[in-house]
């Protein structure tokens, strides 16, 4: 923890101009081997905080920093796309922003300075609540807080690659979109292999147009991508996210879909139902609607989310219908992570509730049959 603080202790004092102390760290826990630390300003030249967040990547990580699917990708392109990505959410307004402000940040070091939102509470502790009341209010808070960010953000797509390419990565892909388009590819052969299921090309032909939604889309606005539970706060500020280590964008409605499929690039499960799934998807369209008047219509609104939803689903299956420990012990960890089969489970079953109750019966009767077959699965574990 010592080099952390010495390091940010540096950074503000070269950005300040005078000699600025930190003291008490508190270690407040990192996804994979990062370091976020909360730490109070002794010495206070500036008016800074009172408190403060720092989040280190460290160096040895190296090529083998792994992804949401295993993967190994390069740390300092991670590192770098979150530092553009609060970078640009701290340039919005205050009302706007959707996590913490970057007050100053290393590349060299790998090192960011953010404002501390203080003691908030999870998103997963709230969603553990037996209280049902808690759980759907946070459900509704969710999806309206990921609405705000999506209708502040629209248009503003050229902001965030210009800041990419002043961090000398414009030339980077964005690796979860092109990884989400690979996995979400190769489900028809999984569930021929695993299940012996044949995808029904109109369910094909709509899988293959949600795949885009990664990389192109109508809609697009700012996304963090790892929008896990444990990556969520709620607080005097509201809901708030904090990871953006592979922040972009792509189309909105991927992660309102990715709400109501419960995670699908982690093994949380949320407590969703029928009800409290269409009340936040009308939430989130009260948000965006008047950036996207398209959506005001029930039938361009209830397509693209199902695009989505089907895509969130597929990619879930494809990281873990097979039993790739690795990548599942990197989540088991999660507060609301339960067996990979569960998980699925629920997944699919919501999807074929939402097909089902929206009149699209090819994709309900598909996901009807992957759920059969994974509750065989799940019986002979």
């Amino acid at each position: 923890m010592s080099e952390v603080v010495q390091a940010a202790e540096k950074l503000l004092t070269r950005r300040t101009g005078a000699p600025v102390t930190l003291a008490d760290p508190v270690d407040l826990g990192g996804s994979g081997l990062s370091t976020v630390l909360r730490v109070r300003v002794a010495a206070n030249p500036f008016s800074l905080p009172r408190t403060l967040v720092l989040k280190q990547l460290p160096r040895t990580r190296g090529i083998g920093h792994v992804d949401f699917r295993g993967a190994e990708t390069d740390e300092e392109v991670a590192f770098l796309r979150e530092a553009v990505s609060y970078q640009f959410a701290t340039a919005l307004a205050k009302d706007n922003r959707p996590g913490a402000e970057l007050l100053a940040y290393d590349f060299e070091t790998r090192l960011l300075v953010l404002s501390d939102l203080g003691d908030a509470t999870p998103l997963a502790s709230l969603l553990r609540s037996g209280d049902a009341d808690t759980v759907g209010n946070t459900l509704m808070a969710l999806a309206q807080a990921l609405g705000r960010m999506h209708a502040a953000t629209v248009g503003r797509e050229e902001d965030f690659a210009a800041l990419l390419r002043r961090a000398d990565i414009g030339n980077c892909a964005d690796v979860m979109a092109q990884q989400a388009v690979q996995a979400i590819r190769a489900v028809p052969d999984l569930l021929a292999h695993d299940f012996g299921l044949t995808v029904p090309q109109s369910v094909l032909d709509r899988a293959d147009r949600a795949a885009n939604l990664f990389t192109g889309g109508r809609f697009r606005a700012f996304s963090p991508s790892e929008l896990c539970p444990d990556n969520i706060v709620v607080g005097d500020e509201g809901v708030q996210f904090l990871d953006y280590e592979w922040g972009g964008f792509r189309d909105a409605t991927l992660d309102i879909a990715y709400a109501l499929t419960s995670f699908p690039a982690c093994l949380c499960t949320a407590p969703l139902t029928p009800d409290r799934v269409r009340a936040m998807a009308d939430a989130w369209r009260a948000e965006v609607v008047a950036m996207w008047p398209q959506l005001a219509f029930d039938e361009v609104f209830v397509t693209r989310l199902l695009d989505a939803q089907l895509a969130c689903v597929w990619l879930s299956t494809e990281l873990y219908l097979p039993e790739d420990h690795a990548r599942i012990a990197s989540v088991r960890t999660h507060q609301l992570s339960v067996h990979r089969l569960d998980a699925l489970e629920a997944r699919w079953s919501l999807l074929a509730g939402f097909a089902a109750a929206t009149g699209h019966d090819d994709v309900a009767e598909h996901a009807n049959d992957v759920l059969a077959c994974i509750r065989g699965r799940r019986e002979d574990v």
